[in-house]
């Protein structure tokens, strides 16, 4: 298979299986405890119809939309992911590009191997920072005033991850941040030669954004994961979203909002916008996926700020349900890393084709113009 050959998301996820070390590619792939919430994420699209209208003399549908005060020429967008120095050698820098040419945002997680400054020099597209709370308040100041300098467009703060969730698969597979190895990760890493070259070769793994603050970020002795017990904070509250909301003092999402009571507390502290997520089924399983918030979340607040419907998505429908839910954008996480995984921007860049294509043709198919068309009318739930 070649990355000309991939036409889907399980196209992307074989490829980059080949190419990946099972650890890394597990990491990926797998979700919390049963992953029964990682399933749903997706399967949720398919108790729900579009309905479509003929004759609509739709011609060329507009597909652009405005997220965190830009508009963006697709309703979809590279969700922030950690540590993309793991699946290919130029991580968040072919990501960042690969989303600017198709303009859309490219979100940059904390724990990103770039830094906010490296990334603002090679993308002038739209661009989105993922927060963490640290218990260290110095270090989150110092994330948001960096992204002020460098021209970031907008903000958002993960809620979902005080501790982190139970991913048993990186127990079996032996994974570790940085890799190291181990007995159980040894041979996985061996047929990977290619992988463990670049990997050895090209930059040095580090945190980048946190590297100059604390030495977690560049003398990783144990995990991320034991980064993120040790380093965030779990007490986390209202007040200290609220603080990073009017320290931004720009179009700010939280990440992680999934019940219409934390959306409408979102709007009391100051957001212009909520992801609704569960951290792609990888916190807390037994949860609720995006696609079943998005309704109510959207009835109760939906005319107060935007809502971006994060996790799940494979396909340009499932865009489309989303849409007419109430959602005014969809990001991913999970199919980009793995067509970055199979292709670096290259792969990015045609997963990006794809879904414009398959957006543009659907919103043809379904007699819509433009995307504010997509409304409740256009779906009908099964039960």
């Amino acid at each position: 298979m070649s990355l000309k050959n991939c036409y889907n998301f399980e196209d992307f996820r074989n490829l980059a299986k080949k190419k990946l070390p099972s650890p890394i590619f597990h990491y990926i792939d797998g979700g919390s405890d049963d992953e029964v919430t990682l399933k749903r994420n997706t399967s949720a699209f398919d108790e729900c119809d579009l309905v479509p209208n003929i004759l609509a003399s739709v011609g060329k549908p507009d597909l652009s939309t405005t997220v965190f005060g830009r508009k963006i020429d697709i309703p979809i967008f590279l969700s922030p992911t950690a540590m993309q120095r793991l699946y290919h050698p130029d991580g968040d820098k072919a990501s960042a590009k690969a989303a600017a040419k198709f303009g859309t945002f490219y979100s940059m997680s904390t724990m990103a191997n770039n830094s906010i400054e490296e990334i603002a020099n090679i993308s002038s597209g739209p661009k989105l920072f993922q927060l963490y709370v640290h218990k260290d308040k110095s270090i989150t100041d110092d994330l948001i005033e960096r992204c002020k300098r460098t021209n970031f467009d907008g903000m958002c703060l993960t809620v979902d991850t005080l501790v982190a969730g139970n991913r048993e698969k990186d127990h079996r597979t032996g994974f570790t941040t940085p890799p190291k190895l181990t007995l159980n990760s040894l041979f996985n890493f061996a047929i990977k030669p290619k992988w463990v070259f670049n990997y050895l070769t090209n930059k040095k793994f580090e945190l980048s954004n946190v590297v100059k603050k604390t030495d977690k970020g560049t003398n990783i002795a144990k995990s991320v994961i034991e980064y993120i017990n040790e380093q965030y904070d779990p007490s986390m509250n209202w007040k200290d979203a609220e603080y990073c909301v009017k320290k931004w003092g720009g179009p700010f999402a939280l990440k992680g909002v999934m019940s219409v009571e934390d959306a409408k507390r979102a709007i009391d502290i100051g957001c212009t916008a909520i992801m609704i997520s569960n951290h792609g089924g990888r916190q807390l399983d037994g949860s609720r996926s995006p696609f079943d918030q998005v309704k109510a979340i959207s009835d109760a607040v939906g005319d107060k700020l935007e809502i971006i419907l994060d996790g799940g998505i494979r396909r340009g429908t499932h865009v489309l349900k989303a849409l007419a839910a109430g959602a005014k954008a969809c990001s991913f996480g999970k199919m980009f890393l793995f067509s970055l995984s199979a292709g670096g921007q290259q792969g990015v860049e045609h997963l990006l084709k794809i879904m414009h294509d398959e957006i543009y043709r659907n919103m043809v198919l379904m007699g819509c113009k433009n995307l504010n068309e997509l409304d409740s009318s256009k779906i009908i739930y099964r039960n």
